[in-house]
């Protein structure tokens, strides 16, 4: 009997170690039952910073400036300095042509202008002895003059008007002495602007370098007739080509729905992937036209190239900044419910229930969105499955992994 009692009294005392850890079983099956209720939703914190609105083009490298060096004279290339790749500087001789009709006629105007010098000199003389035989027929005929006027009929009046005509005589020579001089000078200066429009022509068989720059390509060999390039019934052939590449212009084709943002002076980020090098620059000047074909407008940014590293024709990965605005509140954009209509998100309060906002955006990109009323730094905005979501709904809150780092910085992508 003491046996069968024991044993009942261990029974009885094991019912309730039993209760007990089924009432502790039934209680973590309904919290896990509750949790797995509560929908979980990705959220991302309200932060300062600056958001840019940036544009991505490809944009190619032209020289500053690029011509086809001509000779101003028709002749035979005698000789000829440089060749494709050399580097040369403005007035530097590039070629000598040879023009033997030039010097013959550099050589008669020459002579042509001492000619004309020494006809001016001849005159000259002519005036002196003019001037001369003039003072002293007038001063016979002032003397007859007075000495008729101090008596009268001491002296004929046939003797009187002789002399005065020769007195009127000798000042026509002079005048006309005068004349012959002047035409002597007027005919020296017209010898000498023959001879210095031929001397410039004979200049002209030096075919000088017009800018600093590299030959980039060369037409013409000792010994090649070339036509002389001031006419444009004649296709005449040039002597080299010639490019100024230590300043390079960068073109960009701007779309025609960023044209508003492009001004001068507008940041650039320039990235050539050939040199594996990242420049910075400003934009310097634009059309002002849109082209009909490509709905683009020109865009030029002046690229430093002294050292010749770049080469025109590269191509070149650019970033313009078209807006920037700093220390300001952005929250992802696809946080953001009917952006285009009035745009709201939906908000966690302290206790994870969900609080739809509006607020208002400001500048955008690819990725973010400025707010300007709405929200204040440090609220956690749902970025994720805002459609499954209802009003003080209470949420397993857990941050969003697509964030990698600062949302708010320049993005890429031509975004608008």
């Amino acid at each position: 009997m003491r046996k069968l009692a024991s044993l009942v009294l261990v029974g009885g005392a094991a019912l309730p170690m039993v209760a007990g850890i089924s009432a502790c079983n039934s209680t973590d099956r309904r919290e896990r039952a509750d949790a797995a209720e509560i929908p979980s939703a990705t959220f991302a914190t309200v932060t300062r910073g600056t958001i840019s609105h940036t544009l991505n083009l490809a944009g190619q490298f032209q020289p500053y400036q690029m011509v086809d060096v001509h000779a101003k004279v028709s002749g035979y290339i005698k000789k000829i300095f440089v060749d494709i790749g050399d580097k040369v500087h403005a007035g530097q001789t590039l070629a000598i042509l040879e023009v033997p009709e030039l010097d013959a006629q550099l050589k008669g105007s020459v002579s042509e202008l001492a000619r004309s010098k020494d006809e001016i000199r001849r005159s000259q003389h002519e005036v002196a002895r003019a001037e001369s035989e003039h003072q002293a027929v007038h001063a016979d005929y002032e003397r007859l003059k007075q000495a008729a006027a101090a008596q009268p009929g001491l002296v004929a009046q046939q003797e009187l008007d002789d002399a005065r005509s020769k007195d009127l005589s000798s000042e026509a020579q002079v005048d006309a002495a005068k004349a012959a001089l002047s035409a002597a000078q007027q005919g020296s200066d017209v010898a000498n602007a023959d001879r210095e429009r031929v001397q410039d022509m004979n200049d002209y068989t030096h075919v000088t370098a017009p800018l600093n720059g590299v030959i980039v390509w060369r037409y013409a060999d000792t010994g090649a007739l070339i036509q002389a390039g001031t006419s444009s019934d004649v296709q005449a052939l040039p002597v080299v080509k010639l490019s100024q590449c230590d300043l390079l212009r960068l073109r960009l084709p701007v779309p025609e729905d960023a044209i508003r943002f492009i001004r001068e002076g507008s940041e650039v980020n320039v990235q050539v992937n050939a040199l594996q090098r990242t420049l910075t620059g400003k934009v310097v000047r634009f059309t002002h036209n849109v082209s009909l074909a490509t709905r683009t407008m020109e865009t030029e940014i002046d690229v430093e190239n002294k050292d010749l590293s770049l080469t025109p024709g590269m191509y070149a990965d650019t970033t313009i900044v078209l807006e920037k605005h700093s220390n300001v509140l952005s929250v992802p954009l696809r946080a953001v419910m009917n952006p285009t209509g009035e745009p709201s998100v939906l908000v966690l309060d302290s206790q994870n229930r969900v609080e739809p906002r509006r607020i208002a955006l400001g500048l955008e990109n690819s990725s973010s969105a400025e707010v300007t009323r709405g929200l204040k730094e440090g609220d956690r905005v749902i970025t994720g499955g805002q459609s499954n979501l209802r009003a003080g709904e209470t949420v397993q809150p857990r941050p969003d992994a697509m964030l990698s780092g600062d949302f708010n910085s320049e993005q890429a992508g031509g975004e608008q």
